[in-house]
């Protein structure tokens, strides 16, 4: 896996749903922690509010690939 950077978007490797989110969402990593080991992510609707800033681990995200295309769903009350 490559390494991740502060503003890099990322993908969501894993459902999160007391939070809202899905596997394959994709956020903005605010800040690096600790040697690329753990990541602040901003997750956020398409028309740009904030749903949740999350602390994750390097297997809980990961970077957006090549080849992959992005798909919009509905965000569920939480």
């Amino acid at each position: 896996m490559g390494k991740i950077h502060e503003l890099d978007e990322v993908v969501l490797a894993c459902d999160l749903p007391e939070k809202g989110l899905a596997k394959g969402d994709i956020g903005v990593v605010v800040m690096v922690h600790s040697k690329d080991e753990g990541f602040e992510v901003e997750f956020m609707t398409l028309d740009g509010e904030t749903i949740a800033v999350e602390t994750l681990l390097r297997g809980q995200v990961r970077p957006i690939g090549k080849h992959e295309i992005a798909h919009a769903r509905e965000l569920t009350t939480v």
